[in-house]
């Protein structure tokens, strides 16, 4: 099954996100089939950016977002 999660990728304390799709079966900073997003909590309002095209694909094609993906996408 393909999923549409997060990947972190920023320092200790400091978090940054992809968004990415990715096989459920891959660990959470493994192997990735496509980044679509990022995700930056560190900042006020925290910044969402979106590929709205290629989420709406890839959810066309069956992939399922996680909850906290089904927010972020919500919110942009």
């Amino acid at each position: 099954m393909v999923k549409i999660r997060l990947k972190r990728v920023g320092k200790k304390k400091a978090p940054f996100y992809h968004i990415v799709v990715a096989d459920s079966r891959a660990p959470r900073d493994g192997k990735i089939i496509e980044q679509i997003g990022t995700y930056d909590p560190m900042q006020d309002p925290a910044v969402v950016t979106l590929d709205k095209e290629k989420c709406d694909q890839w959810i066309k094609n069956g992939a399922r977002p996680t909850d906290i993906v089904k927010a972020l996408i919500a919110k942009a």
